[in-house]
């Protein structure tokens, strides 16, 4: 199951670069994949940093489908072996990045960069986990799934900020 991962995931980096080009900044896959630990049908859930993204999700979505596309005949050998690996792309511009974002809290420990122009996205979420580490915030993992406790010392009323 790993090896068909993985063979999707070199596919997909080809493709996002020949797609974005120089655009490409970095390229990551988190979630269960990301951990190494994938299920028959696990998504490939994936962060794509690119500059002159078009605005909006829907067209991210629309200039994504040149990759995805090319991507159907690897897609349905990956079915056909059993496996259901939909993918599930988040898409973000440098300067979205370095505003920080609540999708770095599934990627702190699970992301594995694919590919990562000058360490961008290595070095850019330093800043959110920092401030993550001053509130004192933990993952707990509870059965299957863990959730973040955000600021244990949390008093009724306090404001805060990641």
């Amino acid at each position: 199951m790993h090896g068909q991962y993985e063979l999707l995931l070199s596919k997909l980096l080809a493709e996002c670069r020949h797609h974005y080009g120089d655009r490409l900044v970095s390229v990551a896959v988190f979630g269960s994949v990301g951990r190494g630990t994938p299920h028959p049908d696990s998504d490939l859930d994936l962060l794509i940093v690119a500059e002159g993204l078009p605005d909006g999700r829907l067209a991210r979505v629309r200039d994504f489908q040149a990759v995805e596309a090319t991507l159907v005949p690897d897609l349905a050998e990956a079915h056909a072996a059993g496996l259901a690996p939909e993918l599930s792309p988040v898409f973000k511009t440098p300067a979205e990045v370095e505003l920080g974002s609540l999708l770095f809290l599934d990627m702190i420990e699970d992301a594995r960069l694919l590919y990562d122009r000058e360490n961008f996205l290595r070095d850019s979420p330093a800043a959110f986990q920092a401030r993550l580490r001053r509130l004192g915030a933990r993952r707990i993992w509870r059965g299957n799934t863990w959730f973040w406790d955000l600021k244990p010392d949390y008093k009724i009323g306090e404001v805060f900020e990641l």
